[in-house]
């Protein structure tokens, strides 16, 4: 037999070192070639999971490094389980970050988009996405995501642009969607608008201008001040205060605006704040949210001086077709020289910013679309903070900040003025603002429109089509419906079968952008929630806690690092440090850790490959401890993998499968196990270690899957359905708990005769004798363990102290005589004495402590407790020391 089992793997040619490269293309192309990854539904229970879908012309970065490989352990977990596992990959159409693009390379090209019809620009978006997309999804595949390719889905899909023509034909005629005048968020350089939550705030050092205005009919001035004095070109009105003792004179009196010398009116509200400032407000309800309020109120005009690109139209004046931050100069210099400038401070100012373009944002009234958000949200927020909790977040930290969205909610500008998108289905047929009807294609909206006018002749060429689209979020809310046709066919066999799904793993940046409103979806188009579990990542940032940026160059190239240290590397480097919801602080370093455990967990195959096997051979006993140890410390360690999974805690699980594999299963169990030099390991034994290690390979297959996979493969011949991939995955089964006390013991004593033969230069080929007092009851069976690995030709127990180095386990106390031809005795002595002299000092602190009557009557007992085990403890191993030092004198 042992003959055979050489062979085999002689024949195989096995090598001694891990070489990613050689391994991970290899056995993704085998996945795909079987088909594992794909789903369809049938009797198993579902386990689903739809991606985040990355913009379509993304590159792969270390934040979806993080999310996927996440995602990929869930899902390579839950086929081990058995469940029909399903995860749902594709891309998002971006339409800000895709036209931004394409309008660039354009440019480029010396193509301005407006001179292109809708059409035409669309074609040169669709070949960019073409050229371009998809190039993160092929990516993923070298991290080892697991994802059904056949199903990968598109935002501008046709079936799923049906989907949201249809969603919003459907909320329309529920009275959900409107049209309205509003101020907006817009974006000059995208040229659209932007909801609230695409607007960051950053803080922006700038001036605050005081200016003079004269007073109508007098030679009297008041003063404002503004950060923005290029929108004193719209000013329509000045605002104080009723109750400001300073300003009555100014009360039904008018101003004259500087430059344009128009005459407005001073009015009077409450809204002014009279500690700010000097208590006067120029009013601009063009260009400010609160300004447009008080306009409303006192039926102001408004003044709109901005082109969509920021630059300044007609009401500019001589300024026209300048940019606003150009006109700031150049209008604060002129009103300087026409007098006007009373002074000018240094001002920090908190300013709104796009959050894909980084331009600074414009107020502007616009015609938009809203969605109502008041009644929708009451589903999500009862899914999340009820009683139930039928939505789960983890770590339930972000339940708040959930609180606040739903509970703040306002409705949703959900128009963008773009091309690339989901075009909204309203078509007008008049000139008027409300003629429009609303429908999924143009001849149901010509046959409302017929009925609308009373007019049956009507026709298609009378209609035009909004030329806005929906928001890219409006898309993504329905992304777990959506990629299973759920909107379109809601009672097709998919949508059945996988909604709701299990887990959704994203960052707490989009939590309100995408994961609320995608609960908001599930139940108003489903009646049920889109998911079970948010698993929220934090964000993955360099070692000095810096978010990680191509600006600030601190972001490493991903595929470089797969290249260097493995997908199976990156992977646990990524997790040994991501705890849910918190930041990752990512060091190369933790990959270089991820490549170590792949070299270790080959190097313990690699040792089993160079066994000869005998069915002749008894099994020692201290294999049979061995082997029954660590199957308990493995069910053990299994419990702790499980809870850590329950409570998506990844890399508190990865890091129990660490230790289990590398400290216990490398460091202590093959050691036991392994065969004397040049001696053939018994089978009943070697089956045992086969049996186990391909549990092992199980619990580690979902982190590290191509190294699981090539060890699974080549430690025997495996059928397409035997698989790693595919396999069974561990079952708890009952332990020993008791064994698992005794073999920590039994650890203990033998590291500290190695300490003795490392601090006493005694090689491990020279057997030593070892001694013990056994004041704590200790079977004499684990002898033959501590033999095997100290290389102890006897342990005898002793009543009385012998000569010879010494150490305490517990209460126990055990010596190995030692030659003083062997030793330097006085280096031995002056060794010995300093550490004596600490252990004393350590005394001295610990009974000080403990002599203090305030400390032993406020200290919990638990905290007594130690102390006292500490006191007792080193007074034990004074006395070795000192047992030590009288036999070298």
């Amino acid at each position: 037999m042992s003959v055979i089992i050489q062979k085999v793997f002689q024949s195989m040619s096995i090598p001694s070192k891990y070489d990613a490269s050689l391994v991970e293309g290899k056995w993704y192309d085998y996945w795909m070639k079987n088909n594992y990854f794909h789903s369809e539904p049938d009797e198993r229970e579902s386990y689903t999971i739809v991606i985040p879908p990355p913009n379509v012309t993304g590159v792969l970065h270390m934040g979806h490094m993080l999310n996927n490989t996440i995602q990929d352990v869930l899902i390579r977990r839950a086929r081990l389980l058995g469940k029909n596992a399903c995860w749902v990959p594709g891309t998002d159409h971006a339409s800000i970050a895709t036209e931004a693009k394409v309008v660039a390379k354009l440019k480029e090209q010396g193509i301005d988009k407006n001179d292109l019809t809708r059409e035409e620009f669309l074609k040169h978006a669709w070949d960019w996405t073409e050229e371009y997309g998809g190039v993160i999804l092929e990516q993923l595949k070298k991290l080892g995501c697991s994802c059904d390719w056949d199903r990968t889905k598109f935002t501008m899909d046709d079936d799923m642009v049906e989907g949201v023509i249809k969603v919003f034909v459907d909320l329309y005629n529920k009275g959900l969607i409107y049209r309205g005048y509003r101020m907006v968020n817009w974006d000059p350089e995208a040229k659209t608008t932007l909801s609230d939550e695409e607007v960051e705030y950053v803080e922006k050092q700038g001036k605050l201008y005081y200016v003079n205005y004269k007073i109508e009919g007098s030679d009297d001035v008041l003063t404002i001040a503004t950060t923005r004095p290029e929108t004193i070109l719209g000013d329509t009105a000045i605002c104080i205060n009723p109750n400001d003792e300073r300003h009555q004179n100014l009360r039904g009196k008018k101003a004259i605006v500087p430059i344009s010398n128009r005459v407005i009116p001073i009015i009077e509200d409450d809204y002014v704040d009279v500690e700010f400032g000097t208590g006067c407000l120029k009013v601009t309800p063009a260009h400010d949210e609160n300004d447009k309020v008080l306009g409303d109120k006192h039926n102001l005009e408004t003044i709109d001086i901005f082109n969509e690109d920021a630059t300044l139209n007609s009401f500019g004046l001589h300024y026209e077709g300048q940019d606003r931050f150009v006109v700031r100069k150049a209008i604060v210099k002129e009103l300087e020289e026409l007098g006007h400038i009373y002074k000018i401070e240094d001002y920090t100012n908190r300013v709104g910013i796009s959050e894909r373009t980084k331009a600074i944002i414009e107020p502007r009234l616009s015609d938009q679309w809203f969605l109502k958000m008041e009644e929708l949200v009451k589903p999500a927020i009862e899914a999340v903070l009820g009683d139930d909790r039928d939505v789960k977040l983890f770590p339930r930290k972000f339940e708040n900040t959930y609180r606040h969205w739903v509970e703040n909610i306002r409705d949703w500008n959900i128009s963008r003025q773009l091309r690339w998108g989901q075009q909204i289905p309203a078509y007008y047929y008049g000139d008027g603002k409300e003629d429009f009807v609303v429908a999924e294609t143009i001849e149901g909206a010509l046959k409302l429109a017929q009925e609308k006018t009373l007019n049956p002749g009507l026709q298609i060429s009378d209609l035009k089509q909004e030329s806005d689209v929906v928001d890219t979020w409006f898309s993504a809310w329905l992304w777990p419906m959506s990629v299973f046709d759920g909107i379109r066919n809601p009672e097709n066999k998919d949508i059945k079968y996988y909604y709701p799904t299990n887990d959704l793993v994203t960052g707490p940046d989009i939590l309100f952008f995408w994961v609320i409103r995608m609960i908001i979806a599930g139940y108003e188009f489903k009646d049920a929630r889109p998911f079970e579990n948010v698993y929220l990542t934090g964000l993955v940032r360099d070692k000095q806690r810096r978010k990680m940026s191509k600006s600030l160059g601190n972001s490493p190239d991903a595929l470089k690092l797969i290249e260097e240290f493995g997908a199976d590397g990156v992977r646990v480097g990524l997790l040994l440090s991501s705890a849910a919801g918190n930041d990752l602080l990512f060091d190369e370093a933790l990959c270089q850790q991820g490549k170590g455990l792949a070299n270790k967990v080959w190097s313990a195959f690699y040792l089993t490959t160079l066994w000869d096997v005998s069915d002749t051979v008894e099994q020692p006993q201290s294999s049979t401890i061995a082997i029954d140890w660590y199957r308990s410390k493995f069910q053990k360690a299994f419990i702790d993998i499980e809870d850590h999974f329950s409570k998506y805690r990844l890399s508190d699980a990865l890091m129990a499968i660490y230790k289990l594999i590398y400290d216990d299963f490398c460091g202590l169990f093959l050691e036991l196990v392994k065969p004397p030099y040049q001696q053939p390991i018994d089978a009943k034994t070697y089956n045992e270690v086969i049996a186990i290690f391909e549990d092992n390979l199980k619990l580690l297959h979902p982190f590290m899957p191509f190294l699981t996979e090539e060890v699974w493969q080549t430690l025997k011949s495996r059928t397409a359905e035997e698989a790693l991939i595919i396999a069974n995955y561990p079952k708890q089964t009952t332990f020993n708990a008791q064994l698992i006390t005794d073999m920590d013991f039994v650890s203990d004593i033998i590291s500290g005769l190695r300490t003795v033969r490392k601090e006493k230069n005694i090689a491990f080929k020279d057997a030593i004798e070892v001694f013990v007092i056994n004041n704590e009851s200790f079977s004499d069976t684990y002898n033959l363990v501590i033999q095997k690995l100290t290389n102890a030709s006897s342990i005898t127990a002793i009543k009385d102290k012998v000569d010879g180095a010494s150490f305490r386990v517990k209460s126990n106390e055990y010596f190995v005589p030692i030659s003083l031809d062997n030793i330097n005795v006085e280096e031995e002595i002056e060794k010995l004495t300093k550490e004596l002299k600490r252990a004393e000092g350590f005394l001295i602190g610990v009974q000080k402590k403990l002599s203090n009557e305030r400390f032993v009557s406020n200290a919990p007992e638990q905290v007594i407790a130690l102390e006292r085990k500490k006191e007792s403890d080193t007074l034990a191993k004074i006395e070795t020391l000192k047992t030590s030092l009288a036999s070298l004198n």
